[in-house]
C-alpha cells in the first residue's frame, strides 16, 4: 500500500449509449467504430492536458489537473463525434455520454478509486446520448470560463453518498430544447465552443497583443528618429511576432498545440536566417529536426 495516496482531481467518465444493441447488430463494425471514437477522444483528452486512465468494454475514464480543460475536452469530443455521426445512418450512430466530477480520489499505481469516481460514473449514466453532465463542484469552477450553457438538473442519488449530488447538463448547441444536432437526420455540425474563444481573444491575450504592439511601434519610431542606415528594430519585431503567435497557439483548439508551437518556432528560425542573411540557408537543419519531430508526433497520434 506504499504506492497508495490521495489527490484532488477532475474525473472524466464516458460510455456508449445502446452499446449492446449496436454489438448485436454489427459486432465487428461496432468494435471498429468504437476504436475510432476512442482514438479521437484520447487525442482530445491529451491535447487538453488530461490522461486516459483505463478503458473497459464501451467505457473510458480519464483525469485532468484542470477542471476547465476537462469540460473543454468533453465539449470538443462531443462536437467532433457529432460530425462523425452525422455521416452515419441513424441506427448506426455511436453516441457517448460523458460525466465530469471534481473530487478527492484514492490513487493506487495508475488507477483511481473512491466516491469521486463513483459520482462521475453516476453523472455519465444520467447524461443524454451525446450529452455531458457535470457536478456542482465542476460547475462552480467553469460557469464563467467555458463558452457553453448549463441547465440545472437537480440532485442525483449516488451510492455511498448521503446527500444528493447537484448536477448540471452542459448545453453544447444553441441552447434550445431540441435534440443535439447528431440526433437529427440532417444538421450542420455545430461550431465548437473553442472556436468562439479563438475569435474573441481572452483578456490576458488581448493585453499581451496590445503591449507588444505598442512596444513595437515605439521601437520602430526610435529606430527611424535615430536612423543611421540600419533597421535594427526588425529583430525585436520578429521576437514579438513569435511571442504573440505562441500565445495564440496556447489558447486555440483547432490544431494540436504542441505541433503548432513547433511550427511557429520553425518560422521564427527562418525569419532570423532571412534577417541575418549571409548567403547560407543554415535554418534548413533546425527546420529539418522540427519537421521530423512534428511528423513523429503526428504519426503516433493517428
Amino acid at each position: 500500500m506504499s504506492d497508495t495516496r490521495r489527490k484532488l482531481t477532475t474525473i472524466f467518465c464516458a460510455d456508449v449509449q445502446d452499446y449492446t444493441r449496436l454489438m448485436g447488430a454489427d459486432e465487428e463494425g461496432t468494435l471498429a467504430t468504437l476504436k475510432r471514437c476512442r482514438e479521437a477522444m484520447g487525442r482530445l483528452i491529451e491535447s487538453h492536458g488530461g490522461r486516459v486512465i483505463n478503458t473497459w468494454g464501451d467505457g473510458l475514464i480519464a483525469d485532468f489537473p484542470s477542471v476547465v480543460e476537462a469540460v473543454r475536452a468533453a465539449v470538443d469530443t462531443q462536437n467532433e463525434l457529432a460530425g462523425f455521426n452525422a455521416r452515419r445512418p441513424a441506427d448506426g450512430r455511436m453516441l457517448f455520454r460523458i460525466g465530469i466530477n471534481l473530487g478527492d480520489v484514492i490513487v493506487e499505481g495508475e488507477d483511481i478509486y473512491g466516491d469521486g469516481v463513483n459520482i462521475a460514473a453516476r453523472l455519465q449514466a444520467s447524461a443524454a446520448p451525446g450529452g455531458i453532465v457535470i457536478s456542482s463542484t465542476v460547475y462552480d469552477q467553469v460557469r464563467n470560463k467555458v463558452a457553453v450553457g448549463f441547465e440545472f438538473l437537480g440532485p442525483l442519488t449516488v451510492k455511498n453518498v448521503q446527500d444528493g449530488v447537484p448536477s448540471y447538463a452542459v448545453k453544447i448547441g444553441d441552447g434550445s430544447d431540441e435534440p443535439p444536432p447528431f440526433q437529427r437526420p440532417v444538421a450542420p455540425r455545430p461550431q465548437p465552443a473553442a472556436a468562439v474563444t479563438e475569435t474573441r481573444p481572452a483578456p490576458e491575450r488581448r493585453r499581451l497583443f496590445g503591449v507588444l504592439g505598442v512596444i513595437g511601434i515605439v521601437l520602430v519610431g526610435i529606430n527611424l528618429l535615430t536612423w543611421d542606415g540600419v533597421f535594427w528594430a526588425r529583430f525585436p519585431l520578429l521576437a514579438f511576432a513569435v511571442i504573440a503567435a505562441l500565445a495564440w497557439s496556447r489558447d486555440q483548439r483547432r490544431f494540436d498545440r504542441r505541433m503548432t508551437g513547433l511550427a511557429i518556432v520553425a518560422i521564427g528560425i527562418i525569419g532570423i536566417n532571412v534577417l541575418t542573411w549571409s548567403g547560407t540557408f543554415w535554418a534548413v537543419w533546425p527546420i529539418l529536426g522540427i519537421a521530423a519531430t512534428i511528423g513523429l508526433r503526428w504519426s503516433m497520434r493517428r
